[in-house]
């Protein structure tokens, strides 16, 4: 299959239709393997997915070090376009931090890791409330300038922090949790980016690994795990949760195609600016949701999915309240 590709904002490059998100090689969604995560990175490359999305807050630089090595020691059979983020600072109690120092010792320091003289896109991971975006903005412009970053992003931000950033610096990507069951982007978001020809980002495109192709089983998740203290993967919620997730299965199984790259597939429908970055640990999973970036939803398709899975039929919070710290709220 050859990998449609999309336009990375108005002044990005062509990336791959489907990104990759590589936080879960960290261990946030179970135990993680960094031998297995090579495997999968070969994998993903072999797929012909050019657009790789890191930070250096998953596994404090395990993530950025891994896809560093792999640059290394194995060597892109392609050009990769790579994104990185800042500013999310560890507690306890965690903080944000956009001061314009702070970012570029974070972006040295991943870079170094990376086994990069710059990365393709910078994001700022979450927004300071307390620093005027104008200012970060102005920040991203001069790392610009001096050839460390291609361009810059914003991630979990509401419509008007986009316009105002955009108004100084050109963003060139925004990123926001957006899915199935997590569809907030829908009430500006998406419509900004289009407008100002930004990219839209999802991450998190399958609900954290929820819909999928075998059930999950929060009880055997890891006390570290993301999700042992998420809302929606707490029980009464979980088993409400489920019976949607089944449903969509069984539909996509009447379509004989994976229940993954159906949802992959949905968000994709937003807009030619929307490239979603699914992750997973192994090359095995990889192949489940390959087949999003080519497939085609029919309206009756969308009507039946809309069926199943309404606007707002997720029970449960997307963050738990020790989660959304720096997350923008907008509505």
């Amino acid at each position: 299959m050859t990998m449609p590709k999309r336009k990375l904002g108005n002044t990005g490059p062509e990336v791959s239709a489907l990104g990759f998100g590589a936080m879960s090689f960290a261990g946030f969604f179970g135990p993680a393997d960094d031998e297995v995560s090579m495997e999968t990175l070969a994998a993903v490359d072999e797929a012909g997915i050019d657009f790789w999305d890191t930070a250096n807050i998953y596994g404090m630089g395990r993530s950025e070090t891994i896809i560093g090595r792999y640059f290394k020691e194995v060597g892109a059979k392609r050009n990769i376009t790579l994104a990185t983020k800042a500013s999310i600072v560890p507690g306890p109690p965690r903080s944000i931090n956009n001061e314009t120092g702070y970012l570029r010792s974070e972006l040295e320091a991943s870079l170094t890791r990376l086994n990069r003289d710059h990365v393709e896109l910078f994001y700022i991971h979450r927004r300071e409330q307390e620093r005027p975006i104008e200012e970060v903005a102005e920040s991203m412009g001069k790392l610009i300038e001096e050839g460390l970053i291609g361009g810059w992003g914003l991630s979990e931000v509401a419509p008007t922090t986009i316009r105002r950033a955009h108004a100084v610096m050109p963003v060139r990507a925004v990123q926001s949790e957006y899915s199935l069951w997590s569809r907030e982007p829908e009430l500006g978001v998406l419509q900004t980016c289009a407008e100002l020809g930004v990219a839209f980002v999802p991450f998190s495109p399958v609900g954290r690994g929820v819909i999928s192709s075998v059930d999950l089983t929060p009880s055997t998740f890891e006390a570290h795990d993301f999700r042992r203290v998420n809302p929606r993967f707490i029980e009464p919620n979980f088993s409400a949760n489920m019976k949607h997730v089944r449903a969509l299965r069984a539909f996509a199984e009447t379509k004989n195609i994976s229940v993954t790259a159906l949802a992959l597939a949905w968000t994709m429908k937003a807009g030619d600016m929307v490239i979603p970055i699914p992750g997973t640990r192994t090359k095995e999973h990889l192949q489940d949701w390959l087949s999003a970036a080519t497939l085609s939803l029919t309206n009756e398709d969308l009507a039946q999915i809309e069926q199943i899975m309404p606007v707002g039929w997720a029970h449960g919070a997307r963050y738990a309240d020790n989660q959304t710290v720096g997350v923008e709220r907008f509505c």
